[in-house]
């Protein structure tokens, strides 16, 4: 059994005056934060400004470029030629490590966002365009993958520096993938049950699926959506569980190949 795991967050996802989750909480319980790029959320300040908060709480930056899709949260599944889609990675990454650069700190990882990571996540040519993009800008960068998909066998096979991910608020198809948002349970609000959720899936080293399944696989990281409602409460209880069950909350290393 691993005795160390990573948290992560998704933020920085506010725009202007609109204020999208506590950031500034959930820094308090992670040790990474994937912070939007400016495409399905975030902007320059939001950016700038979180990515410092970051760098003063200790906790690794991640870049999480989305598809263009501000309205839609980047939530809408979109149709982007490989060429336009490698661009899009080129675009995000590049503005998150310059404003990592002017914080004084870097970007260690990528996370792909919403829709464009699910997509990606059972599509082998959409995501080694995406991963061979980012790879381009940074050989060494850590690529964040939902564990047991196509992503995962396509940084094997380009034997890139990778870590596996869990989600800790989203149920388990059988094949490994997210139950889709619009059905029942998809998403857990629920910290009594996230908390001891994770700890069995660490202490099993496999996805729990929705139907009892276990998909053994590599688990670095276990993921926090910033803007779930019970954001906070959840990464609180998954991080107690964590520590009651004798697991050590810190930022992952990376796996190669």
């Amino acid at each position: 059994m691993s005795k160390t795991v990573d948290l992560n967050a998704d933020m920085g996802e506010s725009f202007g005056p609109w204020t999208m989750g506590d950031d500034a909480a959930l820094l308090d319980v992670v040790s990474s934060a994937n912070i939007a790029c400016g495409f399905h959320a975030g902007d320059p300040d939001v950016m700038a400004a979180t990515m410092a908060r970051a760098r003063d709480h200790g906790v690794g930056i991640g870049a999480h470029p989305g598809f263009d899709d501000l309205q839609g949260f980047g939530r809408r599944r979109m149709q982007v030629p490989q060429g336009t889609l490698a661009n899009m990675i080129r675009y995000q990454l590049g503005a998150a490590q310059g404003m990592a650069r002017a914080a004084g700190t870097k970007v260690r990882h990528l996370k792909l966002h919403g829709a464009l990571s699910n997509m990606a996540s059972v599509d082998h040519a959409m995501a080694r365009a995406c991963y061979e993009a980012a790879l381009e800008l940074d050989p060494d960068l850590i690529i964040m993958v939902l564990a047991a998909t196509a992503m995962e066998e396509v940084v094997r096979e380009l034997g890139c520096n990778w870590c596996g991910e869990i989600f800790a608020d989203r149920a388990y198809n059988d094949d490994g993938t997210l139950v889709d948002r619009s059905l029942p349970g998809a998403v857990i609000h629920d910290p009594a049950i996230a908390g001891p959720r994770i700890l069995q899936m660490v202490q099993e080293g496999a996805i729990i699926t929705e139907s009892g399944a276990r998909i053994p696989t590599a688990i670095d990281t276990i993921c926090l959506h910033g803007d779930t409602p019970t954001a906070v409460q959840l990464a609180r209880s998954v991080r107690q569980s964590l520590s009651e069950g004798g697991i050590e909350v810190r930022a992952f290393d990376g796996r190669r190949g």
